[in-house]
């Protein structure tokens, strides 16, 4: 239960944007990346058994400020930097289909 005067900043989709700029540069699947909805001090970067990194914004702290703590926590668990990298999206790899994403263009 959450006291009545406690307020919620919720994260946004520029807060994604930066999350996604760094595990990008990791080659890690954006599938594999859990982040919480809501921001909660002193922010947090979890790698679980399966491989998941599961990562709360902080509060009181912007997110671009944040995400060189989120880059020594990857590098710290083994993942290599190394930016530019595509990260192709497993599902395309496993049905064979390349053209199911046409209706996009």
């Amino acid at each position: 239960m959450t006291d009545d005067n406690e307020t919620f900043t919720l994260i946004t989709m520029d807060d994604m944007a930066v999350v996604f700029s760094v595990t990008d540069d990791f080659a890690i699947h954006r599938e594999s990346v859990s982040v919480e909805l809501a921001r909660e001090d002193p922010g947090e970067v979890n790698i679980t058994s399966r491989s998941t990194v599961e990562i709360t914004l902080p509060a009181s702290q912007s997110p671009a400020d944040f995400a060189a703590t989120i880059r020594s926590e990857l590098e710290a668990h083994g993942y290599v930097y190394n930016p530019g990298q595509v990260v192709a999206n497993e599902s395309d790899a496993d049905s064979g289909d390349d053209d199911k994403d046409d209706w996009l263009s």
